[in-house]
């Protein structure tokens, strides 16, 4: 087997092997201590839970509202953030006159927005949307702002001189210098997104994982607390690896796309 096929296929191999390693150690950790089960249940008994969780028809009703919370408040963030960054990014006088008020939105504590929207849009999905949607809109501004203004001066002036319009240099120049970029504040923003829809199901929500997960807490039931983690970390996994190979997908051209693939 040659170098590139054996780095392709290694992390299918590794992952699982430190998975089942990891698995066994706080098994026996676990019984060996004598660990109260509503401390740190061991993964049989959360494997049991996930089943469990995963058998009420309930739980899918719960899955099905965040991933919608989820998307929604993703796709509307980044939207935003394509349209104010390339706005932002072309038009330096209007950057410099909303600068303060964006680094000020920026550096407050999302979280901390939450009673605020629960108060003007009640305890429904919009609140939980918002929160995703705001979490998503500054990591795609940020760098959509940074690709429109990182066109190589070369490029311009090769678009000048065959008189290429604005339209066509925004077209064919612009945009295609922004895509990396717009993916690299999507794979930020995704992440991002399903922490926002969590938190705000914690905090004012009668629905959805991030309820559940309270709901499991007061029950005191550890098991079915750790299955809906799990249930957590496998959708934002499949959202994130969704987004990195959309990117794959439209921009096969860029390095971060080729020069992985060549160095495997």
């Amino acid at each position: 087997m040659n170098r590139k096929k054996l780095l392709r296929i290694l992390p299918w191999i590794t992952t699982p092997g430190l998975l089942i390693v990891l698995f066994v150690v706080w098994e026996i950790t676990v019984k060996a201590l004598d660990v109260s089960p509503l401390i740190l249940p061991p993964p049989s008994l959360i494997f049991e839970g996930l089943g469990s969780v995963l058998g009420e028809a309930s739980t899918w009703s719960h899955i099905r509202v965040t991933v919608i919370q989820i998307l929604i408040g993703f796709t509307a963030g980044t939207f935003a953030g394509v349209v104010v960054g390339v706005l932002l990014g072309k038009l330096p006088l209007l950057e410099a006159s909303v600068r303060p008020l964006i680094i000020a939105l920026e550096v407050i504590p999302k979280v901390a927005l939450i009673p605020l929207f629960v108060i003007w849009f009640g305890f429904g999905m919009t609140t939980k949307i918002i929160i995703a949607g705001l979490l998503a809109f500054f990591p795609v501004m940020l760098n959509v702002l940074l690709g429109v203004r990182s066109v190589d001066r070369g490029h311009r002036d090769v678009m000048q001189s065959i008189n290429a319009s604005r339209w066509q240099t925004f077209k064919h120049l612009e945009v295609k210098s922004m895509m990396p970029h717009v993916f690299a504040g999507m794979e930020t923003a995704i992440v991002l997104a399903v922490i926002g829809t969590i938190v705000g199901e914690y905090l004012g929500g009668n629905e959805g994982l991030g309820y559940l997960v309270v709901r499991t807490l007061n029950e005191l039931n550890a098991p079915a607390l750790f299955a809906v983690i799990l249930i957590l970390a496998t959708i934002g996994l499949i959202m994130y690896f969704t987004v990195n190979s959309l990117k794959r997908f439209v921009i096969p051209w860029h390095e971060s796309v080729y020069g992985r693939r060549e160095s495997a």
